[in-house]
C-alpha cells in the first residue's frame, strides 16, 4: 500500500515556520490537512530550539516548559528542558524533565547520560549508577553494531567521570546535543514518507525521529511515527504516538483513521466505530478517511493489509 505525501514546507524561508505537511490516509493514499488545536506546541518548541542553539538557556527553558505543559509525554521537549536547566547549573530542576525523557524514550542515550550526571552532581550516586547500568546494558545489546555505538561509549565515559567526581563538581554542564537545522526538515520528512511507501518502516522511524527533534511535537510527524510502529507490530508505541497527535490536534483526520485501524487490529471494534463517528462529524459531506475506516470496519479487519 502506498501513501502520497501532501504538504507545504516553509524550510526555504529564512525564518522557520511550523511545518504544514499533512499525514496521508491509511487506504488509497489521499491525504488531509491536519486540524490545528488552539495551542501549537511547535511554535514554542522552535523558540526554545533557537534560544538553546544560541546559548540562551533561560529563554530556552521557558519555551520548552510551555511545550512540556501542553505535551507532557514528549521526550524531546522534556530532554531539552532538562538540558537547559543543566546548562544553568540548576540540577535539581533538571531531574524531573530528564526522568520524563527517559520514561517516554528509554533508549534516549543523551537523556540517560545527563540524568546520571545530574544525579551524580546532586550526590545521589545510587541513582547515577542506575543510569550507568542502563547505558552499559544498551551497549552490550548494541555489541558495537548499532547506530548509537559511539554515542554509548562516549556517554558511559562521561557518566563514569561524573560519578567519580561526585557532588563537589557543581558547575553548569554545557549541553552536547546539537539540534538539526530547520532547513533540513523538509528533506528529512520527504525521505521518511518515501521509506514508508517502500515499507522500510525502521528506517522511516529513524528519519521521523530526526524530524521530531527539528520540528517538535507536530501531529503529522507523530501520526506517521504511529503508523510505522504499527506496521512493525509495536502497538503500544503506535498508540502513544496517535494519542499524542490527537492531544495536540483532536480533529486530525489521519490520526483518527489510523488509530481506528489500530483499534481494529487489537480487536476493539467499538473503539474503531467511535473514531469513525468522530471522523463523520468532522468531515460533514464525507472524506477519504471516513470511507477507508468504514471499509475496514465492514470487512472486519483484524490485521493490516
Amino acid at each position: 500500500m502506498r501513501y502520497r505525501s501532501s504538504f507545504a514546507m516553509l524550510a526555504a524561508c529564512a525564518v522557520f515556520a511550523a511545518p504544514t505537511f499533512a499525514a496521508g490516509s491509511g487506504g488509497s493514499g489521499s491525504s488531509a490537512p491536519p486540524s490545528q488545536s488552539s495551542y501549537d506546541p511547535t511554535v514554542d518548541y522552535q523558540k526554545g530550539a533557537d534560544a538553546f542553539a544560541s546559548g540562551q538557556y533561560v529563554e530556552a527553558a521557558k519555551a520548552f516548559k510551555k511545550v512540556v505543559s501542553a505535551v507532557p509525554k514528549n521526550p524531546q521537549a522534556n530532554y531539552l528542558l532538562g538540558a537547559s536547566y543543566m546548562a544553568q547549573g540548576e540540577f535539581s530542576r533538571a531531574v524531573k524533565p530528564l526522568e520524563a525523557a527517559v520514561r517516554y524514550d528509554e533508549k534516549m542515550v543523551d537523556a540517560r547520560r545527563d540524568l546520571g550526571i545530574t544525579q551524580a552532581k546532586l550526590g545521589k550516586a545510587d541513582k547515577a549508577d542506575a543510569q550507568l547500568g542502563a547505558l552499559k546494558a544498551m551497549q552490550e545489546a548494541c555489541a558495537g553494531t548499532c547506530a548509537d555505538a559511539a554515542k554509548l561509549t562516549d556517554a558511559i565515559a562521561k557518566l563514569e567521570a561524573a560519578v567519580a567526581a561526585g557532588p563537589q563538581a557543581r558547575s553548569a554542564v554545557e549541553p552536547e546535543v546539537r539540534l538539526a537545522a530547520a532547513e533540513t526538515l523538509d528533506a528529512t520528512y520527504v525521505a521518511a514518507v518515501g521509506l514508508i511507501n517502500e515499507h522500510r518502516y525502521e528506517a522511516a522511524i529513524a528519519k521521523l525521529d530526526a524530524a521530531l527533534w527539528a520540528a517538535g511535537p507536530h501531529p503529522d510527524i507523530l501520526t506517521y511515527l504511529g503508523f510505522a510502529n504499527r506496521k512493525l507490530k509495536n502497538y503500544d508505541a503506535a498508540e502513544t504516538y496517535y494519542r499524542e497527535a490527537l492531544a495536540i490536534a483532536p480533529a486530525h483526520r489521519g490520526a483518527l483513521e489510523y488509530y481506528g485501524e489500530l483499534k481494529l487490529e487489537r480487536g476493539d471494534v467499538g473503539g474503531a466505530k467511535a473514531h469513525l463517528a468522530k471522523l463523520e462529524a468532522i468531515c460533514g459531506f464525507g472524506c477519504h478517511e471516513v470511507d477507508e475506516l468504514r471499509r475496514w470496519i465492514a470487512a472486519g479487519r483484524s490485521s493490516a493489509s
